[in-house]
């Protein structure tokens, strides 16, 4: 819970160090809490964590402290105080925390990525979406001096309520235009145009989020692209690391697992909910994707207060 009394940006230490302190403050408990400042939120764990399968929504990840290491397919992506994380769609993938004790935890930022927003900075900058070739939607890269700035002011203003409110949403716009603006633009800039193939994998994959539970197939999800079934193939294994229907189960078993976690389903309720027809069949299946039994890793995520 925030107050009106601000921290201030703690100006005699150095940037990791004031920034690292601002979020400490503000993430009190292991895991992931929320902000004032809508799509905000602030992350702390006190131990490393092995690899495990995690599912991002389209955002920025700024580390203050510790270092984390996301696996994509066969290519590795490595985001602490030095480098950061863009997501441009909503991507299962798996997570490590690789470097956090209790004395000094791992400590991170997340800014989700607002579409609309993107759009208007766009506008603004009288830019256009990048061509027809598509491309990862997962990226790190060095954190510029300006988006770590940026993220300074973002955080100095997250401990009052006013400042978030008045603030927040403009230091938010920053980030994302300092992101726009980087090495790592391009995804963000595929994300907002409605055309070019990636444009048209974004289609496919907002369709399996909402339509997870139905029995979805590869040609009808390359018909709502636009595309062959070949091309939607190549295209959708460039953007996610994944084939379709690996994807699909992937957010199937995640969907489940947050119904059980954060909801309270049982795993026969949570299986039918994500459309498995066979309840054995999903235990078998969640078991091998995230090492542990619905109920074990259920229970774990309700402890750690993690995304699921």
């Amino acid at each position: 819970m925030t107050s009106d009394a601000g921290l201030g940006a703690l100006p005699h230490l150095p940037l990791d160090r004031r920034m690292a302190d601002l979020i400490a403050a503000l993430a009190t408990n292991e895991g992931v809490t929320a902000t004032d400042v809508p799509g905000v939120s602030v992350m702390r764990s006190s131990r490393a964590q092995p690899r495990r399968p995690v599912v991002y929504t389209p955002s920025v990840v700024i580390v203050a402290q510790g270092r984390k290491v996301g696996y994509v397919g066969e290519t590795v992506h490595v985001y602490d105080r030095d480098h950061y994380l863009v997501l441009s769609v909503l991507m299962p993938f798996e997570c490590e925390i690789a470097l956090a004790t209790p004395q000094e935890p791992f400590l991170g930022l997340k800014v989700a990525v607002d579409t609309v927003v993107l759009g208007e900075l766009m506008m603004a900058l009288e830019a256009e979406g990048p061509g027809v070739s598509p491309v990862p939607a997962v990226c790190s890269s060095r954190l510029p001096p300006q988006l770590r700035d940026a993220a300074l002011r973002l955080l100095s203003c997250l401990s009052s309520r006013q400042e978030s409110r008045v603030l927040g949403p403009q230091f938010v716009r920053e980030i994302l235009y300092r992101v726009l603006q980087s090495d790592q633009g391009l995804a963000l800039r595929a994300l907002s145009g409605v055309g070019g193939n990636f444009g048209q994998i974004a289609r496919a994959l907002q369709r399996i989020h909402v339509e997870y539970a139905s029995a979805l197939d590869v040609e009808s999800l390359a018909g709502t692209a636009g595309m062959s079934v070949s091309a939607f193939h190549q295209h959708f294994k460039t953007v996610t690391a994944s084939s379709p229907i690996q994807y699909i189960k992937s957010i199937r078993l995640h969907k489940a697992r947050l119904l059980m976690a954060k909801a309270g389903h049982s795993a026969k309720s949570a299986s039918v909910a994500v459309g498995y027809a066979s309840t054995s069949q999903f235990s078998r299946e969640f078991k091998r994707f995230f090492g542990a039994s619905p109920g074990e890793e259920a229970s774990r995520v309700r402890h750690l207060q993690l995304e699921a």
